[in-house]
């Protein structure tokens, strides 16, 4: 991936195939995990947990798999975002 200074306007160019990370943000735990297997299928991925929120209401995961276009990682994202059990994915 090229990056590009602050003072850019431009978008940054990503060369397909890549490795793409999702954080994905929610209350359970668990079924934070179950999403992420729903979402990814069978494809190839890695996972790890992030962080509890300060109070324990929130966690994260980490996601991550080689993605082979824009549509891809764009559909991948909006299948998180759609999910009811995740709050946020960044």
């Amino acid at each position: 991936m090229k990056i590009l200074d602050k003072n850019n306007t431009k978008k940054p160019q990503i060369t397909y195939p890549t490795s793409w990370g999702f954080k994905i943000i929610g209350n359970d735990k668990n079924e934070l995990h179950n999403v992420i297997k729903e979402v990814m299928g069978e494809k190839e991925h890695l996972c790890s947990y992030g962080n509890p929120s300060k109070n324990g209401k929130f966690h994260s995961y980490n996601a991550s798999c080689t993605v082979t276009t824009k549509e891809e990682r764009d559909a991948l994202f909006q299948k998180f975002q759609d999910h009811p059990s995740v709050k946020m994915v960044i």
